[in-house]
């Protein structure tokens, strides 16, 4: 399961600098009076206060604005904060060092997936919507294949320069920016890296001025220090009650809660719960990812159960399990173990799919457990259509609408 933490922008200057990427100074504020204490503070004459948000076109949406005194700063910060940006509501901004411009370039590494090896992108043409550049003028951006193994080595960082087409003279002070970043992506396991702008001061100095980046948070172990990331204030409330659980669990949007062992059993069981529910009364989708990888115990069983259950949207749950070293007959007591725990707060039907080792025992034991709630079904597309149509039925009773045209019915 691909689970990503993206920074914000002050965070990515942070992990720069102490990479060494060269970069603007940069402070934290969270009230206008913070934003004038950070200008006096940096003490330059101009500032950039920018807002921090995890979305992009923040300058068009008037979520970065110049200021020349501390005054200003608190205005700016005033007019910004609280400002909501794609669906994304400002609540801490920036107040960033002013830079003296001469150029602005364009620099991301990134994880191609589909190539099973890093890319890199650059152009002499950054500041802009890169999508917009891509689309339009295609040709001003170098797209180079990057080795895993050896990442961006002087000889690799000189072919992106190259062809990304900058001058003579800068090639090798952008070249050693680049290597520094890709020294970034490898080190902190992460899918990208991305600087726009990345730019040439008057002065003639490479730096990183505003930088995204994404994180591999499968790496986590590797990573004690990244939990100094985590944006509490935006987690959803599941998410973080199933992380202390132990729990692989990634909240979605649908109402059919989805229960596998296995990351791959899983991803294939929301597409199917997906493409079960396009032709029915409201689309039901997949409500959440839950792994409960190689162990079906009562006590994992009834946590994952817990956790879908306290979702509103849940409206049915599909348990699709493949038993291997896990045999279904264990798996299947504990669903029985599950369902007892959680007694009155089990209160939505539960689909459940077996197969694998030992699964005419578990089919049978959850056969006498007998439970009004749980249905079992020999096949994961039958078994999924079953888990669409009860939550289809749900939702639709509860439609104010559906209930009076049946009752004028």
């Amino acid at each position: 399961m691909d689970i990503r933490v993206d920074l914000y922008e002050y965070q990515a200057r942070d992990l720069f600098e102490r990479r060494g990427v060269p970069v603007l100074r940069g402070l934290v504020a969270r009230t206008p009076e913070e934003a004038a204490a950070a200008m006096e503070q940096l003490g330059t004459p101009v500032v950039v206060v920018k807002a921090q948000v995890k979305t992009g076109g923040r300058g068009k949406a008037g979520g970065v604005k110049l200021a020349r005194n501390p005054q200003e700063a608190a205005d700016r910060a005033r007019e910004i904060l609280g400002l909501d940006i794609k669906g994304h509501v400002v609540e801490q901004v920036m107040v960033a060092e002013g830079a003296d411009i001469a150029e602005e370039y364009y620099f991301s590494l990134l994880l191609d997936r589909a190539s099973r090896t890093y890319l890199a992108m650059c152009s002499v043409e950054g500041g802009m919507d890169i999508e917009t550049l891509a689309e339009e003028r295609p040709e001003a951006l170098a797209r180079i294949p990057v080795d895993p193994r050896t990442g961006i080595d002087w000889a690799k960082a000189d072919e992106i320069v190259a062809a990304a087409g900058f001058a003579e003279e800068d090639r090798r002070r952008v070249a050693r920016v680049l290597g520094t970043l890709g020294r970034v992506f490898i080190d902190e396991d992460a899918t990208l890296v991305e600087v726009n702008p990345l730019v040439k001061t008057k002065q003639g100095d490479i730096l990183a001025l505003d930088g995204k980046v994404t994180l591999d948070d499968n790496a986590r172990f590797r990573h004690p220090e990244h939990a100094a990331f985590e944006d509490a204030s935006s987690a959803d409330p599941l998410e973080a009650r199933a992380q202390e659980k132990g729990l692989n669990y990634v909240k979605l949007d649908g109402s059919v809660g989805v229960i596998g062992n296995g990351a791959g059993l899983v991803m294939s069981t929301l597409d199917v719960v997906a493409k079960a529910g396009e032709d029915l009364p409201g689309t039901p989708r997949p409500a959440n990812f839950l792994d409960i990888g190689g162990g079906a115990s009562a006590q994992v069983m009834a946590n994952g159960l817990e956790i879908i259950l306290s979702d509103p949207q849940v409206e049915s749950v599909f348990v699709n399990v493949f038993g291997g070293i896990t045999a279904c007959n264990e798996v299947a007591n504990g669903i029985v173990a599950a369902m007892k725990m959680l007694g009155e707060r089990a209160t939505k039907p539960l689909v459940v799919r077996l197969d694998g080792n030992a699964v005419e025992i578990g089919r049978q034991i959850l056969h006498e457990f007998d439970h009004p709630l749980v249905t079992v079904v020999d096949t994961m597309d039958h078994a999924a259509r079953r888990a669409a149509e009860l939550a289809s039925a749900a939702s639709s009773s509860e439609d104010p609408q559906n209930q009076t045209e049946q009752k004028g019915a």
